[in-house]
């Protein structure tokens, strides 16, 4: 498995990281926590992720109400195996108004991510959403504080815009946003930014919650267990005719190919040299199969423009 470096971090990661939101929940919902994937089903992922090279898993306090960093505390003591870590803080554990990015309670949240991951450190810390309750400066300084301590050895920023990039004036190491060939804001100002500043770039939600997998079909029902049945509501704008063009025409080009969409969107990705590296969320062990596929192929700046094009 290829690394890169991440940003000016001091680390290197796994080309594809291992997005853990659905274990033990389905992300940060509260609504959906004890749901998900199980124990036994994570360390399945887990196993076949390790095998693949993927060194790097990305979580975060409130995915699944803390049974994320759990189930891969649990897995690592299992298997005496260490990845590279990246958990994230800001929302509330279970509902209530305990959240943000207040230096005590940055600090309070990381002791008990690293209790429940069964670690004293963890390589990568990352704000999970800007907190306009707290000036930012307060945020980074803490943040400054729990490296110089060692518990965290760089941090960055998730769901982040231009605006606050330009007040942290590049002390973010790297920027975790969602982006594919369906979400394409950070184009305009994030990119830029990064590539400017020499942030790595993590996107999430690459294959915009199964929408570019050829998983749903206009006019029928989403298949049971998908995020279209369990939160639509992220991806519900996706719901118009030339979106439906655009997969249709994705299709025929990986079936071109001999390629999965999957892997066709995901090579869109990781072929753009702004993007460190990829985060994938699988359901299944077998669901990352086509993300290492994705590493295997190599998209020209024109072949990257015209897939672009397809949901212009």
């Amino acid at each position: 498995m290829e690394t890169r470096a991440l940003g000016r971090s001091g680390f290197e990661v796994s080309r594809i990281i291992l997005g853990c939101g659905n274990f033990g929940g389905i992300g940060s919902a509260p609504e959906f926590f004890g749901g998900g994937e199980s124990d036994e089903e994570a360390a399945a992922i887990m196993d076949r992720a390790w095998e693949l090279g993927i060194t790097t898993f990305d979580t975060a306090d409130a995915y699944g109400g803390g049974r994320s960093e759990l189930a891969i505390g649990r897995w690592m003591a299992s298997r005496g195996i260490r990845p590279l870590l990246t958990t994230k803080t800001f929302n509330p554990m279970s509902v209530g108004a305990d959240r943000g990015l207040a230096p005590e309670r940055i600090r309070r949240q990381l002791e008990s991510s690293l209790e429940r991951l069964g670690v004293d450190r963890v390589e990568l810390y990352m704000t999970h959403e800007p907190d306009p309750g707290t000036p930012l400066p307060d945020t980074l300084d803490a943040l400054d504080a729990l490296v110089a301590a060692g518990t965290i050895g760089a941090y960055g920023g998730s769901n982040v815009d231009g605006p606050v990039l330009r007040e942290a004036r590049g002390r973010y190491a790297w920027v975790q946003n969602s982006y594919s060939l369906l979400e394409r804001g950070d184009e305009a100002d994030v990119l830029p930014l990064c590539e400017a500043g020499e942030l790595g770039y993590t996107p999430f939600s690459p294959l915009a919650g199964g929408w570019l997998t050829g998983r749903y079909r206009r006019g029928e029902a989403a298949p049971a267990g998908s995020r279209m049945t369990l939160r639509p509501g992220p991806y519900a704008h996706l719901d118009r005719d030339e979106v439906w063009r655009g997969l249709e025409a994705l299709r025929r080009r990986a079936a071109a190919l001999g390629v999965e969409m999957a892997t066709l969107a995901l090579a869109w990705l990781l072929t753009d040299p702004r993007v460190t590296a990829v985060i994938v969320g699988p359901r299944r062990p077998e669901h990352l199969d086509p993300a290492v596929g994705a590493l295997e192929l190599e998209l020209s700046a024109a072949e990257r423009t015209e897939l672009a094009s397809l949901f212009a």
